[in-house]
């Protein structure tokens, strides 16, 4: 059976989303996904928000309201009918969020086994067929396939195969 690892933030968590809403609730922003294609949010924010937005990220209570992204969860589940699923995310980089993260998918994906969670840091440690991710830092080393999933900072890379949707997911392998 062929292996799938699947990341966390802004492919089966809407990471960004959830970011969005906060920001601009609390800062009064108006900052949408549109302003920050081909950018990251430290590369459009006020120098004066910085702070701000760094601390989010150091509260395991933001790891936990993150919302799925649309469609996510049945296709994981259609997928794991025939390939070998594994969620993984380098949650090494926010040691905060290990235990909210492992929540959330014991809560979103409770048809995987939590022997399929895998919280590391470099990616290419992963033994898998494919990768489907959001930053193609993780490609470089790995063995398999990275499949990229479409993000606004990832919209002008053009060197791996990419999908937009958890439809065009379950298209792909399905």
């Amino acid at each position: 059976m062929q292996r799938i690892a699947i990341d966390m933030d802004e492919v089966i968590a809407d990471t960004l989303g959830h970011y969005l809403e906060r920001y601009n609730s609390e800062l009064g922003r108006n900052l949408t996904r549109e302003a920050l294609l081909g950018k990251r949010v430290m590369e459009v924010a006020p120098p004066e928000d910085v702070p701000h937005i760094m601390k989010y990220f150091q509260t395991a209570e933001f790891f936990s309201k993150i919302g799925v992204m649309p469609g996510a969860q049945e296709a994981v589940r259609d997928l794991t009918g025939q390939y070998e699923v594994f969620i993984a995310t380098a949650a090494m980089e926010v040691p905060v969020s290990f235990a909210p993260k492992y929540e959330w998918l014991k809560e979103h994906f409770p048809f995987l086994p939590s022997s399929h969670f895998v919280f590391c840091g470099d990616k290419s440690i992963i033994n898998a067929d494919y990768l489907i991710d959001d930053s193609v830092k993780h490609f470089g080393r790995f063995r398999g396939e990275g499949i990229l999933f479409t993000a606004p900072h990832n919209i002008h890379e053009t060197r791996y195969r990419r999908v937009n949707t958890w439809d065009e997911v379950r298209d792909m392998f399905l």
